[in-house]
């Protein structure tokens, strides 16, 4: 099960530009520290490079699936970057990333966390999906993709 209020508009970027894997992991921290008064985007970020340290998120095809475990929030966070160009993530497949979800999840969260990023990763590996997502043009469109054929379908 997703949560209503796994992702919101505030935490999409559409044509967002980054040029490293560090970029983007910084984007994606400040996305999900956002409105949240116990994060800092410092502290996310950290969070999201040590996992990377432990092995790429990075699925293939393109899409990049950053997550991490955070003491103190009470529900998974996500957040959700288009880039307008794509950038070297040491992905499974070698490619470069164009989509970028991230996840926050609480620290002692086990089942939530898998099923949400078993989830997310059937989705991404539907063409139409990646599709769609790369197609969208504002921060509506991606956060309509999101709704109308990732959540519904979980």
């Amino acid at each position: 099960m997703v949560p209503a209020d796994l992702i919101t508009e505030a935490r999409v970027l559409s044509r967002c530009e980054a040029a490293s894997k560090k970029r983007l992991l910084e984007t994606l921290a400040a996305l999900l520290a956002d409105g949240d008064s116990t994060l800092s985007s410092t502290t996310v970020f950290d969070r999201l490079l040590g996992r990377e340290r432990l092995g790429s998120t990075g699925l293939g095809r393109g899409i990049a699936l950053p997550h991490a475990r955070v003491r103190g929030i009470q529900a998974p966070i996500g957040a959700f970057v288009q880039l307008q160009g794509p950038v070297a993530f040491d992905a499974i497949d070698d490619k470069p990333v164009d989509l970028a979800f991230g996840l926050l999840v609480p620290d002692a969260t086990d089942e939530q966390h898998l099923q949400l990023l078993a989830t997310l990763a059937a989705a991404f590996d539907d063409a139409a999906v990646r599709d769609a997502l790369r197609a969208a043009q504002d921060r509506g469109e991606l956060l309509a993709v999101f709704r109308d054929r990732i959540f519904a379908a979980a």
